[in-house]
C-alpha cells in the first residue's frame, strides 16, 4: 500500500459502491459516478455530526432534526441505488434534490443570516451543473439564489437592513456565478470530450485502415522494437513463422530466435544497420521444407522524438518469380545478341551485295562499251595493209611509185595511225572507269571487312572531288536516259570520315536519284548537286531530282530498312546509307512537295578539324597498322 499510486487507493474505494456496468462507463460517466459517491460520503458524514449535534444539546428544533434524517436516508438510498444502477442520471437528481431542499430549509427554519451566507452553499451550484447538466443545474441555482437573495431576507429576517440585503444579493449572485463557472467548466470538458472521441475515432478509423492494408497484402511485414521483439505482424509473417518454426508468432517475443547461428548472425548485422538509421535492402535465399524460394528485405528504422530510433519496419516480398523471370530473360538477352550479330553479319552482306551490285552496272556498261569499240576498232584494215605489202615485197620501190594504191599507202597509214590512237584513247578511258568500279568494288568489300573489325579509315575528304566520282560511275548510265547534271559548289573546307564510307552514300544517292527521274513524267530530268554550308558549322550536300517524289506520308519510313516503293527495290539503299552517316556523325534527311514534285536528300556532315571520335578512331588505326 505504502508503494501504491496516490490516485489509485483513492479511486479504488469509490469504484467500491458503484455498479459492474458503472465501472465500465465511458470516462464522463465513470466520474459522474465517483464524484456521486464522493458527495453521497461526504454529505452522510456531515449528516451524522449534525446529528451528533443535535443529539447533544437538548431542546434542539426537530425540523433541523427531521431534515438530517431525511437526508441521511435519501443519501444513503442514493449509494444503494449506485450499487444497481446502470446510470447516474436519477440517482444525480435524487442527491441534487436533497442536498438544495436541505440546505434551504435549515437556513430559512433557523433564521441564521450566517449560515444563509456561507460558502457551503456554493456546493449546490457546483455539484448540480456537473451531475444534472446546466439547464438542470440552472434550476437548482437559481431556486437557491432565489431563496439565499429574496426569500430568506423577507421571511426570516425581521426589518432587513441595506446591509443584510447587500450580504444575501451578494450571497444569491456569487450561487449565480459559481453555476456559471461549473457551466463553463463542464462545456469546457464536453468539447474536449468530443475532441478526444474525435481524435480517437479517427485513429481507430486509421488503424483499421492502416491494419486492413497491412493485412491485404502478399508482403511480409513485422514491426519490431530496438530490443529485436515483435510489436506487430501481418498474416503473411504470422504464416511464415508457422511454416518455418511450427508454432503461432506471439507478441513481444524475439523475432529471430529459432533462426541457425549463421541465420542470427545475418539479421542481427541487418538489425544493427537499420537501427543506426539506415535503410537496408538485402536479398535472402529462405529453405521451406525440401524447396527454396528468395526473398528481398527492406528495414526501415522507426524514428522516435529526438531523432531517436526506437524500433525497426521489417518488409519481405518473395522475389522467386522475378529472379526466374530476370534469369530467362538474361538468356534472351543472350539469344538476342547472337540473332542480333546474325542480323548484323546479313545486313553487311546485303550492303556489300547492294553496293558492289550498283558499281557491278558500271562495269558492265564501261565493259559493254569497251566490247563496242574494240568491235568497231580498224584493226582488220591495218591487216589489209600488212596483206597489200607482203603481195608486193618484191618492188616495194616500184610499187610506191607507179602504183596508184601505193603512192596512197603513207596517207592511208597517217589516217589510220590517227584513228587507231583515236580509239586507243577511247578504249583506255572507258577502261579507267572499269578499273575505277572494280577498285570501288574493291573498296566496298574492304570497307565492309574493315566495318566488321569495327575500325575505318579517317581522312580529309574534298567533297566536290568524291561527288564528280560518283557522277563519273553514273555518267554513262546518266547520258543514256537523258539525265541533265548541274552542278552548284561553294568552297568549303573538307569533311573527316571514311573515303569509301562517304563515296558509297553518294552512289546510292544518285542511284535512287536516277531511278526517280526515271519514273517521273517530268519532260526535264534534271539532276542538281549542291555543296555548302549547313546547320550549325557543318558542310551541307543535297541531291535534288525532278523526277516522281515522295508522298508526305512515306518520307517518315523513307530510311527505314526494308521500306521502298519501288517494284524491284529492297529498300536497303536509303537505309544503311542513313547508318552511315550516322556513324560519321552527320545526318540524312529528305525533303518532298509530294507525288511528281521530285524530291531533295540533304546529307549533313561535320567539317573543319577532325572531330575528337575520330581522332581516337584515327589513332587506334594506326596502332591497329603498326601491331599489324
Amino acid at each position: 500500500m505504502m508503494g501504491q499510486d496516490p490516485h489509485a487507493w483513492f479511486i479504488a474505494p469509490l469504484d467500491g459502491f458503484l455498479s459492474e456496468s458503472l465501472r465500465r462507463a465511458p470516462p464522463v460517466e465513470l466520474s459522474r459516478a465517483r464524484l456521486l459517491v464522493g458527495v453521497c460520503c461526504g454529505l452522510l458524514a456531515c449528516d451524522l455530526l449534525a446529528l451528533l449535534y443535535l443529539w447533544s444539546k437538548p431542546g434542539s428544533p426537530w425540523g433541523i432534526v427531521a431534515v438530517c434524517w431525511i437526508c441521511l436516508v435519501g443519501f444513503g438510498a442514493a449509494l444503494m441505488q449506485l450499487r444497481q444502477s446502470s446510470s447516474t442520471r436519477y440517482v444525480a437528481l435524487l442527491l441534487c434534490t436533497l442536498m438544495t431542499l436541505g440546505i434551504l430549509i435549515s437556513i430559512l427554519h433557523m433564521r441564521s443570516l450566517a449560515l444563509a451566507t456561507h460558502a457551503s452553499i456554493m456546493l449546490i451550484p457546483v455539484v448540480s451543473v456537473y451531475l444534472v447538466g446546466w439547464r438542470l443545474g440552472l434550476l437548482f441555482s437559481a431556486l437557491t439564489s432565489v431563496s439565499v437573495g429574496l426569500v430568506f431576507p423577507l421571511y426570516a429576517v425581521d426589518a432587513p437592513t441595506f446591509s443584510e440585503w447587500g450580504r444575501c444579493a451578494f450571497a444569491a449572485f456569487y450561487v449565480l456565478c459559481a453555476w456559471a463557472v461549473g457551466w463553463l467548466f463542464v462545456l469546457a470538458r464536453d468539447e474536449a470530450q468530443a475532441t478526444v472521441e474525435r481524435t480517437l475515432r479517427t485513429l481507430g478509423e486509421s488503424e483499421g485502415k492502416l491494419v486492413s492494408l497491412i493485412e491485404s497484402t502478399d508482403d511480409l511485414i513485422l514491426s519490431l522494437d530496438a530490443e529485436e521483439r515483435v510489436l506487430t505482424a501481418n498474416d503473411t509473417a504470422r504464416r511464415l513463422f508457422r511454416q518455418l518454426a511450427g508454432r503461432e508468432l506471439l507478441p513481444g517475443e524475439p523475432a529471430f530466435n529459432l533462426s541457425t547461428r549463421e541465420d542470427q548472425g545475418f539479421w542481427r548485422e541487418l538489425l544493427a544497420r537499420a537501427l543506426g538509421g539506415e535503410r537496408v535492402r538485402q536479398e535472402k535465399l529462405i529453405s521451406l521444407g525440401e524447396g527454396t524460394f528468395t526473398m528481398e528485405l527492406l528495414l526501415s528504422p522507426v524514428w522516435g522524438e529526438g531523432k531517436r530510433v526506437v524500433g525497426t519496419t521489417l518488409i519481405g516480398r518473395d522475389i522467386t518469380v522475378r529472379k526466374q523471370a530476370e534469369a530467362r530473360l538474361s538468356e534472351m538477352h543472350r539469344s538476342l545478341l547472337e540473332v542480333s550479330r546474325q542480323a548484323g553479319m546479313a545486313e553487311i552482306a546485303t550492303g556489300v551485295l547492294h553496293n558492289v551490285g550498283n558499281a557491278l552496272n558500271s562495269v558492265n556498261v564501261a565493259a559493254g562499251v569497251v566490247t563496242e569499240r574494240l568491235l568497231g576498232m580498224h584493226v582488220p584494215s591495218m591487216g589489209r595493209a600488212a596483206q597489200l605489202l607482203d603481195e608486193h615485197s618484191a618492188d616495194l620501190g616500184a610499187f610506191f611509185t607507179s602504183d596508184p594504191r601505193g603512192r596512197q599507202f603513207p596517207a592511208y597509214l597517217k589516217l589510220l595511225s590517227r584513228q587507231l590512237a583515236q580509239e586507243r584513247e577511247a578504249a583506255l578511258t572507258e577502261m579507267h572507269t572499269l578499273c575505277s568500279s572494280v577498285d570501288h568494288i574493291k573498296a566496298v568489300v574492304s570497307m565492309q571487312q574493315r566495318h566488321a573489325r569495327h575500325s575505318e579509315v579517317v581522312e580529309s575528304l574534298p567533297v566536290p572531288e568524291l561527288l564528280d566520282d560518283a557522277l563519273r560511275l553514273h555518267s554513262l548510265s546518266f547520258e543514256q536516259v537523258g539525265i541533265q547534271v548541274r552542278r552548284e559548289y561553294v568552297p568549303l573546307p573538307p569533311v573527316w570520315g571514311d573515303r569509301h564510307k562517304l563515296l558509297q552514300i553518294l552512289l546510292n544517292l544518285l542511284s535512287n536519284a536516277r531511278h526517280a527521274l526515271l519514273e517521273g513524267d517530268s519532260p526535264e530530268r534534271l539532276l542538281t548537286l549542291r555543296v555548302g554550308p549547313g546547320t550549325g558549322g557543318r558542310l551541307r550536300i543535297e541531291v535534288a531530282d525532278t523526277g516522281i517524289g515522295v508522298a508526305p506520308e512515306h518520307l517518315p519510313r523513307l530510311f527505314t530498312q526494308g521500306f521502298t516503293t519501288k517494284k524491284d527495290g529492297h529498300g536497303f539503299g536509303l537505309h544503311i546509307s542513313a547508318l552511315a552517316a550516322e556513324e560519321m556523325h552527320g545526318s540524312l534527311s529528305c525533303v518532298s512537295a509530294g507525288r511528281g514534285q521530285g524530291a531533295t536528300f540533304i546529307l549533313e556532315l561535320p567539317a573543319g578539324d577532325a572531330p575528337p571520335a575520330y581522332v581516337a578512331l584515327g589513332e587506334a588505326v594506326a596502332q591497329e597498322a603498326c601491331a599489324g
